[in-house]
């Protein structure tokens, strides 16, 4: 580009020679810059960095939650803990408080949040009254708490399961709890089925910001139906409704997943998350619906491009911890964050603790869980096999002189990423080279 084009055909004489020096210099870095690629006239700014929060919602802080708030909270813009959670009986609010390490928390280095969950709860409601008032006070000894054990909340959450036609009382709880507990911020949590009623402005004018909670299971009316915990498409509708209500909104998406049960009828039985298998009665089906980590990783990448203004970030439910089954691992989220999409990554290892004695094992060196029914064959000569046997669904059948296979006909293999699992094993008469081969490796 020719630097007279940028010059102003007006460019006024009668100024100082140090004033027409300055302009001057600035068009000519400013010629500079575009002839260099760096600035582009017509760009629109991008938009800002998303936060990326999380949740840590256990009630017991074991070993492993402890371990994965050192280990992990760093990772993210803030963690949100859970603090306390309220269920009412006729009409009585009942508290669990969440016996929170504040030590490790303080040591992790992470911002903190702390949230309020608030079980259902029909009325009345009123700003003044004494629900109000005791709600406020519990809010204001979480603080208090934190305060002292040196830890500086950034907010306070409220979760409450309110029914969409109480929107109006519940903003007459948010108004008194923000009151008690000035100058910490209040954030609501918030369904995509509210953002249509008037009475969910006043609900978002009462707290300073929200979370909108994009992520459900509706009732499964059948076993052979298909579900989701959080459909991209509503998601997506979800916010861009959310970002023309003039409020600052985070927006909550899910690591977590579920089991849940059918009885003989096909009718739904009830669901189990996290923690111990629930014993179901005999006959009892089950199905699994996890996070579909694909798809989350396209909303995350969709958003960093182009959102909302009022969209400020993603928290999301919850932080990964060593032992969990149906939520991410860490390698997962971690991946998704950055709008990339895991992948599993299977490889079959062999190892000899004896000189004729063989295991098998199968290596998941992605980030994202593998789901399917691999086969592993393995080939030796000169030995002649003496007893073999398969694990964790396999059974090992030959396949020829010297050849043996392991195959999995069962429920499909479930391998965490950068998770071993030994499959089988295998004795010879004497040692041998042993070779494996991966037939199968293909996500079911």
């Amino acid at each position: 580009m020719h630097l007279d084009l940028l010059l102003p055909q007006n460019l006024p004489m009668n100024g100082s020679p140090k004033r027409i020096w300055f302009v001057l210099l600035g068009l000519c870095g400013l010629a500079a810059a575009v002839a260099a690629g760096g600035l582009d006239p017509a760009a629109k700014p991008g938009p800002s960095r998303m936060s990326q929060d999380v949740y840590v919602w256990q009630r017991s802080w074991n070993e492993q939650v402890l371990a994965a708030v050192r280990a992990r909270a760093t990772n993210f813009s803030e963690v949100i803990v859970l603090g306390a959670e309220v269920t009412w009986q006729n009409g009585q609010p009942k508290v669990i408080r969440v016996p929170i390490d504040w030590d490790a928390l303080k040591g992790s280095g992470a911002a903190i949040g702390l949230a309020l969950r608030i079980g259902p709860f029909a009325g009345p409601f009123d700003g003044e009254d004494e629900r109000a008032k005791w709600l406020a006070a519990l809010s204001n000894s979480l603080l208090t708490e934190a305060s002292n054990h040196q830890c500086s909340v950034r907010e306070l959450q409220i979760d409450f399961d309110c029914a969409e036609s109480k929107l109006e009382g519940y903003a007459a709880w948010v108004g008194a709890i923000r009151h008690a507990v000035s100058p910490t911020r209040v954030v609501i949590t918030a369904l995509p089925a509210w953002l249509k009623h008037p009475a969910f402005q006043r609900l978002i004018g009462a707290g300073d910001e929200y979370v909108l909670q994009v992520h459900s299971l509706e009732r499964p009316s059948r076993p052979d139906v298909a579900f989701t915990l959080c459909d991209p498409g509503l998601a997506r509708q979800a916010v861009a409704r959310a970002g023309q209500l003039g409020a600052p909104f985070r927006v909550a998406l899910p690591t977590y997943g579920y089991v849940i049960a059918f009885d003989t009828q096909g009718r739904f039985a009830g669901l189990s998350a996290e923690g111990p298998m629930r014993n179901w009665p005999p006959g009892t089906r089950l199905r699994e619906v996890r996070s579909d980590s694909t798809a989350l990783a396209e909303l995350v990448r969709g958003w960093s491009l182009e959102r909302p203004e009022l969209l400020r970030g993603i928290i999301w439910y919850r932080l990964p911890v060593e032992g969990d089954g149906l939520n991410w691992s860490w390698p997962t989220l971690s991946r998704v964050m950055t709008g990339e999409t895991p992948r599993a990554s299977l490889r079959a290892e062999v190892r000899r603790p004896q000189p004729e004695l063989v295991e098998f094992d199968l290596v998941n060196e992605g980030d994202a869980d593998f789901t399917g029914h691999p086969e592993l064959e393995a080939r030796w000569t000169g030995a002649r096999p003496v007893a073999s046997d398969g694990l964790r669904g396999f059974e090992p059948c030959e396949s020829g002189t010297n050849v043996l296979c392991f195959r999995n006909r069962r429920q499909p293999a479930r391998i965490r990423p950068l998770e071993r699992q030994m499959i089988g094993w295998l004795r010879l008469a004497a040692d041998a080279g042993v070779e494996v081969e991966l037939r199968r490796t293909t996500d079911d």
